[in-house]
């Protein structure tokens, strides 16, 4: 078992200072409406003006990865470049740099499909990207359609809910497996965890935050039956049916108290290497879980 912590961004992370919002105006006009100067003097936009959040989020694409056509359905997860790109970075660091032609599996890409853009931006990955819902894959797919993506990245949609691996993995051998499971056991615990994060952030804002801050994402997105362990201890079941058919498998958690049991089931398992790597970004810990059933790993 490896265990390491990783304070700060990854070392080949580019978005590990302050936005360049000069240099952002400049590549995306659409963003200038939305900036505003903190209480500093220095550019920022409202965080929790979900349009401002997006212009953003395009504008990140378009000046660090060449995608000139994105956007995500009113309602679906807009997610923060940085922290997704950390996780990107985190995992090439269990590939061989010698080894070519990596492919990756991205379960639950979502509508923003960020993980393959990034991905194969970044390092040239060819990915499968799979998610159970039929909005979030025709989204992904007229992503990659429109910045011509089509021969590197492939979205399949998940048929079967229950199922991880099983219809989206043929024959073909995938390098890694990633995931960012739905945090919540349900929409009560969703709403709640929310408030708290608006109550947290307005103890140092003189404004009032909007009710919708942070909560863009629909049901498979953020609650599943079980929460995060459930859908992880699954997980962790189906991958030793894979076993030869993936390098090493990997996954966010975002619950600390949920490391011990993931550890505990993927010894129980037969992993030959598992490895959790804790990333501290300011005051907020996530965490990567990596594990292979392959000796020679």
């Amino acid at each position: 078992m490896n265990n390491k912590k990783q304070k700060g961004f990854h070392l080949r992370n580019p978005h590990s200072g302050r936005y360049d919002f000069k240099s952002l105006i400049e590549d995306s006009k659409e963003l200038k409406k939305y900036i505003k100067n903190n209480p500093s003097g220095d550019n920022t936009i409202d965080f929790g003006d979900e349009k401002a959040v997006l212009e953003l989020n395009r504008a990140l694409l378009k000046s660090y990865y060449e995608i000139k056509h994105w956007g995500v359905p009113e309602g679906f997860l807009c997610p923060p470049i940085p922290g997704r790109a950390d996780y990107i970075h985190h995992i090439s660091d269990l590939v061989l740099k010698s080894k070519k032609d990596i492919k990756v599996l991205d379960i639950g890409t979502g509508a923003n499909c960020i993980y393959p853009i990034i991905g194969n931006r970044s390092y040239g990955w060819k990915f499968i990207a799979s998610d159970i819902d039929p909005v979030s894959v025709e989204n992904a797919k007229e992503i990659i359609q429109k910045n011509h993506l089509g021969d590197s990245i492939v979205i399949k949609l998940q048929t079967d809910k229950n199922n991880f691996f099983k219809g989206i993995i043929d024959e073909e051998y995938v390098d890694i497996t990633m995931c960012n499971p739905p945090f919540h056991a349900s929409l009560k615990e969703a709403l709640s965890a929310n408030k708290q994060k608006r109550d947290n952030l307005n103890k140092t804002r003189s404004s009032n935050l909007s009710e919708k801050l942070n909560f863009g994402g629909q049901k498979a997105e953020l609650w599943c039956k079980g929460g995060e362990i459930l859908f992880l201890k699954k997980m962790a079941r189906e991958s030793l049916l894979f076993s030869k058919k993936v390098g090493y498998f990997t996954s966010l958690i975002s619950k600390g108290e949920n490391v011990k049991p993931m550890e505990k089931i993927l010894k129980k398992l037969g992993a030959w290497d598992i490895r959790v790597i804790e990333m501290v970004h300011g005051n907020k810990i996530s965490r990567i879980v990596a594990w292979t059933f392959d000796s020679k790993k």
